[in-house]
């Protein structure tokens, strides 16, 4: 079945299930991307008539280290990206991250005392922010980089409001 649907309980439907905002991945991309092309240089440089044999070969395995740095930062922030999730059910918002070492908290609807959200310029542009849960006895939980922040918190809200119509009223009227 896969994530997220082998942790569900019966009857509990998936409403959002997101990884990070792919802005998460922006500078290790970059700075690959830069790798590449001054290691292409100082490769292209290094071959020149002018350059030593000896210079050549630091060049070539400084390139090689740095190029190879870049690249093991951003499969990392990569797998890091892909393996972080979170998921808001009828019932429950699930976040779960980590590669080799799991963690995740679940926090139940009724539980949520307040949604609110966060976003700067660059994050407006891009369509993502911060999403701040308090719940009934925890400090507030910050998600960083969740797409459609804006919908996400009106979704949750919604789905918060749902839940506390459907209780019976716990102080009847007199």
């Amino acid at each position: 079945m896969g994530y997220p649907n082998d942790v569900l309980t019966d009857d509990e439907v998936v409403v959002v299930h997101q990884h990070p905002h792919v802005k998460a991945l922006l500078a290790p991309g970059l700075a690959l991307v830069v790798a590449t092309a001054l290691g292409g240089w100082g490769l292209a440089w290094s071959t020149g008539d002018s350059v030593s044999d000896g210079v050549a070969t630091t060049v070539a395995v400084a390139v090689a280290v740095v190029w190879l740095a870049a690249l093991v930062w951003f499969v990392a922030k990569l797998v890091s990206w892909r393996t972080t999730h979170f998921v808001i059910t009828d019932r429950r918002v699930m976040f779960r991250q980590g590669i080799l070492t799991r963690s995740g908290i679940d926090i139940p609807v009724l539980r949520i005392n307040s949604v609110q959200f966060r976003h700067g310029l660059v994050d407006r542009i891009l369509r993502t922010g911060t999403l701040i849960i308090e719940s009934a006895s925890d400090d507030p939980l910050e998600f960083e980089d969740i797409p459609r922040v804006e919908k996400v918190h009106a979704l949750l809200y919604a789905r918060l409001d749902d839940r506390l119509d459907d209780e019976p009223d716990r102080f009847p009227k007199a």
